[in-house]
């Protein structure tokens, strides 16, 4: 799905580092307060987590920062030029209608099969060109899914929930994806998700949401904040095996990735605890 800034967005982000910021957002619909006073910052080839309950307000944040809706009161601001790659929580499509998986990736925006098959091949399912959207498993369908977002070579990827109804396996394998075309591309991903245990140490950055911010930080710094425990006193980190990201690289003040010295390369893939 293809994202373009609002024909009136706000001045676009002054800080050459970011390719969004959003400064004390606040959402109200009707007499509901939605979101309040949250602020969130994507770095290129960083992994920013939003977490909380169901409820939090998590995919109207989504819909607040690719402008889909308008804040009650703060500002977005996003890079020049900023090209958005969109993957949703969940599509429903109904079941007779005649949508092959190329149709399906041509819907908004042509390209030819080699680029589609292409990008299925990245997501590892360039067998599903032609296969009826309706036949294909959850996980092949979050994959397909993935594909789309990635045909206008986002520079930031936005994905709601990507592991939705995939089954456990199947999450890791969603999750490591998603780790290579950043890695492989230097795109920034704005990621919401539930799974803790697989997304908490796969960012840079986690931001706990439950209509405010109720804490930020790196993974281990959030996942040790009493209000993170308070929200997911389940999620004890000594019993949940979360799958860690251990960077062998830093991000300069534009973004740019350079190599540590004598890293051992398992920021790629990661490593369980």
């Amino acid at each position: 799905m293809r994202f373009r800034s609002p024909a009136k967005a706000a001045a676009p982000v002054p800080d050459s580092s970011l390719l969004l910021d959003a400064q004390d957002v606040s959402l109200e619909r009707g007499e509901r307060l939605i979101l309040d006073r949250v602020s969130v910052q994507v770095r290129p080839a960083a992994v920013t987590v939003v977490i909380g309950p169901n409820g939090a307000g998590k995919t109207s944040l989504l819909r607040v920062l690719l402008g889909l809706w308008a804040p009650t009161r703060g500002r977005v601001r996003r890079r020049d030029g900023l090209r958005i790659g969109y993957m949703p929580q969940r599509l429903q499509i109904e079941p007779v209608l005649p949508l092959s998986v190329r149709r399906f990736l041509t819907l908004r925006q042509r390209a030819p099969a080699q680029e589609l098959l292409a990008h299925l091949e990245r997501v590892g399912v360039p067998h599903l060109l032609n296969k009826p959207v309706q036949s294909l498993s959850g996980g092949e369908m979050q994959r397909v899914l993935l594909a789309r977002a990635m045909l206008n070579r986002p520079n930031l990827l936005v994905l709601d929930e990507p592991a939705q109804g995939v089954d456990i396996v199947g999450q890791g394998e969603v999750f490591r994806l998603i780790d290579g075309i950043r890695a492989e591309t230097g795109c920034g991903v704005l990621m919401v998700s539930h799974d803790l245990h697989l997304v908490m140490a796969n960012a840079d950055a986690v931001i706990c949401l439950n209509q405010h911010v109720c804490c930020t930080g790196r993974p281990e710094e959030v996942s040790r904040d009493p209000e993170y425990q308070r929200l997911f006193p389940a999620a004890d980190v000594r019993g949940i095996g979360i799958y860690t990201h251990d960077h062998d690289h830093v991000h300069d003040l534009h973004g740019d990735v350079h190599q540590c010295s004598g890293g051992d390369g398992v920021g790629k893939g990661g490593r369980s605890r």
